[in-house]
């Protein structure tokens, strides 16, 4: 059996026991049974379990399955060096009082009344300049989560609005990684890539924008109460008590922005920022050597400080964060979830699904439309949006150019499903990451995440109607 050609049938059978093992664990059993929602890490590592019993019982040697498992989980490391790199640059911006003065001067600035409308704004700002969604929500948005908590703002709309804005921004910059490997997997030119986005991600941006500002009432009336007014005080209090403010203190801003516009490796990036971080702690702050060393490994902690934190304050929720070990828990969930597609990658499971799927496949809106589904089903079962790119598009772009559809709806769809969507779903990478900085569930901001959930809409409503669908006008007249 193992040396035979896999079935359809066969091959969707691990990929239904986890999205059933999921929807069980996250959704049905919290929802309905009333009990809390299980472990994430345990349902995973069941789906691996069942997955490679199953192959077993197929006939593949454990030393195959293993070998499978080992290079998947090796293909893993760049995402993991990137967390551990976000979690010790959290704990440096703090320690050095980065963000402590942004999160200041933020509170000083911002009008409470518009803090959904302004995180969605900001990140979508510092995405495009830097092209990076992890970076965006690991810097800026953890600044932008900081300030909502002072003013006791729902953190789940601020979460969603800091997602979605990151993503916005990593969508459409010709400096994201994503953008480029989507136009590189379906041969297109990086331009005509972008442009074909923008009718789906502008309208999506539109309809977010009067979301969160339409949210504005119930933020105001939080604030209009003295106790409110008395947390910001006090907070904005024990920030200047603890930390000393200077100009010097952006330049781990810089060093970011700098390393996404001159393309240097995120990681070095990330921890060459931590590393001037560091310096400004020694050199401004009163925290000393071990103290700083400390936060970079188990994060800040006010503690460290002999200032005394005033009654009412938030500075504990908004600075008792980041770290080398901040993130291990999203990093076992990211070992795991590799591991579950090792398994897959025995039996090409996804490959075979998707050619079963292509050749029942005759109209252009039915081509358009089982792009954007493949290409959701595939990312969030691969765990890995530069894979869906390569697949999808190695697998649809023959069929677009037969039937007369510009690859640059392909191109678009990938992304439409792929980059947009994966930050929803707690297991992704993107999703663990948003989890581990903005210490908020996708499960939880996911029904504010109108960016994501506009677009992937209005894209479904442009393949029913032909909307922006590029039609291939030579081609369609050779056929």
């Amino acid at each position: 059996m193992a040396e035979n050609k896999i079935s359809i049938t066969r091959a969707v059978i691990p990929i239904a026991f986890f999205f059933a093992l999921l929807i069980f664990g996250l959704f049905i059993y919290p929802v309905f049974i009333k009990k809390p929602m299980l472990p994430l890490e345990i349902l995973i590592l069941i789906s691996l379990c069942f997955s490679s019993i199953y192959l077993l019982r197929l006939g593949y040697s454990w030393e195959k399955i293993e070998a499978h498992i080992t290079k998947k989980v090796g293909e893993a490391v760049p995402v993991l060096m990137i967390l551990f790199s976000i979690g010790v640059l959290i704990g440096s911006w703090i320690v050095s009082g980065t963000i402590p003065m942004l999160i200041y001067h933020g509170i000083s600035f911002i009008d409470p009344t518009w803090i959904y409308v302004f995180s969605f704004l900001i990140c979508i700002v510092f995405s495009l300049l830097t092209g990076t969604s992890w970076g965006s929500a690991g810097t800026i948005g953890v600044v932008m989560i900081g300030i909502a908590q002072v003013y006791n703002a729902d953190l789940a709309i601020t979460a969603a609005a800091i997602v979605g804005g990151s993503f916005f921004g990593d969508k459409l910059s010709p400096l994201s990684d994503t953008t480029n490997i989507a136009s590189l997997a379906t041969e297109i030119p990086l331009f005509d890539h972008i442009h074909a986005m923008l009718y789906t991600t502008v309208p999506a941006a539109i309809i977010a924008v009067i979301f969160y500002t339409f949210f504005t009432p119930e933020v105001i009336a939080l604030n209009d109460s003295g106790n409110a007014l008395g947390t910001v005080k006090a907070t904005l209090h024990d920030l200047e008590n603890i930390f000393n403010f200077n100009g010097f203190l952006l330049l781990p801003l810089l060093v970011v922005f700098y390393g996404s516009i001159a393309k240097k490796p995120i990681v070095l990036t990330l921890l060459g920022s931590a590393w001037v971080a560091m310096v400004l702690a020694l050199i401004f702050q009163d925290f000393g050597f071990a103290n700083i060393f400390t936060a970079l490994k188990s994060g800040f902690n006010i503690s460290m400080s002999d200032a005394t934190v005033s009654e009412g304050s938030n500075v504990l929720a908004i600075l008792n964060r980041g770290g080398l070990y901040n993130l291990i828990e999203g990093i076992v969930v990211s070992i795991l979830v590799f591991a579950f597609i090792g398994t897959l990658d025995v039996i090409d499971a996804i490959n075979v699904c998707l050619k079963g799927i292509m050749t029942k496949i005759k109209k252009q809106s039915w081509l358009i439309i089982t792009t954007i589904s493949a290409t959701l089903v595939t990312n969030i079962t691969t765990s890995n949006q530069y894979a869906t790119s390569f697949i999808i598009g190695s697998a649809f772009k023959d069929k677009f150019d037969k039937m007369g559809i510009n690859r640059k709806v392909l191109s678009r769809s990938i992304e439409d499903a792929g980059t947009m969507m994966e930050n929803l779903f707690p297991w992704t990478p993107s999703g663990i990451f948003m989890t581990m900085t903005l210490g908020v569930s996708p499960l939880l901001y996911a029904p504010y995440q109108v960016m994501s959930l506009a677009n992937i809409v209005i894209a479904y409503f442009f393949a029913l109607t032909g909307i922006a669908c590029f039609k291939n006008i030579k081609k369609s007249n050779e056929e």
